[in-house]
């Protein structure tokens, strides 16, 4: 293997690291691939639920409830998936951390696509009545299952391959991330110019089921990649430990070397980094939840229509994917900690921008403002996934990243359209946003304790 390793064009990269492996320059643009791939589908099944549930479960799966309470249970439909996401993370995590990153990747791909299709096949409530939304329930924690273990496993493999530049690296498997939800979108707003009866009666299936394309190709490219080099050589040191064990008389593994092959303990034992990891993502997370469904329902309040609110958050989603590369780059070089700060700062000012702008009614502002939301997004966001896997050794790293991850996931991604829809009812309804302004300021302010406090990695070899 060579130390090759991941530059800009005409950039300086940093020293290379002592402890860092990196594999050929094809497998790391094949690794590259299966990880932006991965993503994409991942977050295309995961969000076209969350799209969905702004713009039409609401009718096709709770018509028993009034307009606000359908969407209320729509969004609590889509928190359980977030909800399930921290178990897969611990779930994935163990095997990943044990028996390699790969192979988790193959089968929590192959659990999405499934459970995406399942939702594309439902019958709706009309046809068996209570049915229809508990079956709902079951595929979104099916999806919020493998959701769990998929970011994770993608960052690893692009970081660990890489060795330098890893915050580039993992910015791959982010844009990833916002091409899914572009897609998803972009999707969403070509059905919804079918006629209204039509999209009802089938169109909203189309991008469920148009799932099965993606998994196929994402399965292709994703088999062809070789387990991660920093894995391979953190699992050989951990035989020779057992062996060692072993012939020192603990044939059961009870020793040091044993009690570690149980990542979540080892993760539990320090939980300061776990804290650090949930509360750096938890403000992003908050973030992409506002201006990816709970602002579509918001705008279609205001009267905007459901293509147009569809059209704003497809034009947020190119500002991240294209801002992910820029600024987890700009980390690389002056650090992850200001990166994170200045995008924290950004959204705590442009969420009342945002919502100002909203309010107008005007249709360019509306665009202004979302796309002001997204780019500060987009600043505090890229530089995570490798400030995340670097706060945890090789041995728990993919629990350790993907649990922290997955639980701001939770708190920030999956529980905000539901306690920002019900502020937002209790102040009486639009345009009455200062109190989920407030709520996102104080996740916010989370993000920015846990940037300053934690270390900056960025220039620290990875963790053995």
């Amino acid at each position: 293997m060579t130390t090759e390793s991941m530059t800009d064009a005409g950039a300086k990269a940093p020293p290379p690291t002592a402890g860092d492996t990196a594999s050929t320059k094809p497998m790391i643009r094949r690794v590259l691939a299966s990880s932006f791939v991965g993503a994409v589908i991942e977050w295309y099944d995961f969000y076209i639920f969350g799209v969905a549930s702004a713009a039409v479960f609401n009718t096709l799966f709770f018509p028993k409830y009034s307009e606000a309470a359908g969407v209320l249970a729509s969004f609590a439909t889509l928190a359980l998936g977030y909800i399930a996401r921290p178990l897969g993370a611990v779930i994935w995590g163990h095997f990943g951390d044990r028996i390699g990153r790969k192979r988790m990747l193959v089968l929590s791909i192959m659990l999405m696509g499934l459970a995406t299709i399942g939702v594309g096949l439902l019958p709706t409530y009309g046809v068996i009545g209570i049915w229809a939304p508990v079956l709902l329930v079951l595929m979104r924690l099916f999806q919020g299952l493998s959701g769990g273990g998929e970011w994770g496993g993608a960052v690893l493999m692009s970081m660990e391959h890489a060795g330098r530049r890893r915050g580039l690296a993992s910015s791959v498997p982010q844009m990833g991330v916002f091409g899914g939800i572009l897609l998803a979108n972009g999707v969403f707003a070509l059905v919804t110019l079918m006629p209204e009866h039509t999209f009802l009666a089938w169109g909203w299936r189309v991008p469920f089921l148009s799932s099965i394309v993606l998994v196929g190709v994402g399965l292709w490219i994703r088999l062809g990649v070789a387990e991660s080099p920093v894995f391979r050589k953190a699992q050989q040191e951990r035989e020779q430990e057992q062996e060692q064990e072993r012939e020192a008389g603990d044939p059961a593994g009870k020793g040091p070397a044993g009690k570690r092959d149980v990542p979540i303990l080892g993760v539990l034992r320090n939980p300061r980094q776990l804290l650090i990891a949930l509360a750096l993502a938890v403000g992003p997370f908050a973030t992409s939840a506002i201006y990816g469904t709970f602002a579509v329902s918001y705008s279609m309040e205001l009267g905007y229509s459901r293509t147009i609110a569809l059209d704003a958050v497809v034009v947020c989603q190119v500002i991240g994917l294209l801002a992910q590369p820029v600024f987890a780059s700009l980390s690389d070089r002056i650090g992850r900690r200001p990166v994170v700060l200045i995008g924290t700062a950004l959204q705590a000012i442009t969420v009342f921008v945002m919502f100002e702008l909203v309010n107008t009614r005007d249709t360019t502002l509306l665009f202004v403002g979302f796309g002001l939301f997204s780019l500060a997004h987009g600043v505090a966001y890229a530089p995570l996934a490798a400030w995340l896997g670097e706060l945890f050794s090789t041995r728990t790293r993919y629990t350790g990243s993907s649990l922290g991850y997955q639980l701001a996931g939770t708190i920030g991604g999956g529980l905000t359209p539901l306690i920002v829809s019900s502020l937002l009812l209790a102040s009486g309804g639009p345009p009455h946003t200062l109190g989920v302004s407030l709520y996102l300021v104080g996740l916010y302010a989370l993000t920015a304790v846990a940037a300053y406090i934690a270390k900056d990695t960025h220039r620290d070899p990875l963790q053995a």
